[in-house]
């Protein structure tokens, strides 16, 4: 089974944003990937914007299983469809998910805390991503 933590983000709501992933075996990091997504993006979309290309680099691993894993309650319990996506602009990004998700025999998706080793190295990305930019962070969120 593969694993998938992705992370995404924007300094300001909307603002610069990002995304981090970490494709893995488990413990093993199989890869990494980072990209910058625009000017003027909200944290919600960065988030669905990491899983899709979680699930993109993931499918080229397997067809099998794959857990992904995020730090977004609001992302998770849409896609388990325990709250409605009402926002147009993330319903494109729930449906392409969707598409995606046919690339699998299984798929999974699970809250964790962003105290999770996986997803503070996402995070770690994506934050690395808005620096080089020029994008200093303006809040510390973790302390």
């Amino acid at each position: 089974m593969i694993y998938t933590n992705s992370d995404g983000g924007a300094r300001g709501n909307p603002g610069p944003g990002a995304i981090g992933v970490i494709i893995r075996d488990r413990e093993k990091i199989i890869s990494q990937y980072g990209a910058f997504l625009g000017r003027s993006v909200t944290n919600n979309i960065a988030e669905y914007e990491g899983l899709i290309k979680a699930l993109e680099l993931a499918s080229k691993i397997t067809n099998e299983e794959v857990t992904c894993l995020l730090d977004s309650e609001l992302v998770v319990k849409q896609l388990l469809g325990e709250y409605r996506v009402r926002n147009p602009d993330l319903m494109k990004l729930f449906l392409k998910v969707q598409k995606l998700q046919e690339n699998f025999k299984r798929i999974r998706y699970l809250y964790v805390s962003r105290e999770n080793k996986f997803q503070q190295m996402a995070d770690e990305i994506l934050n690395e991503e808005l620096n080089k930019r020029g994008f200093k962070k303006k809040f510390n969120f973790r302390k």
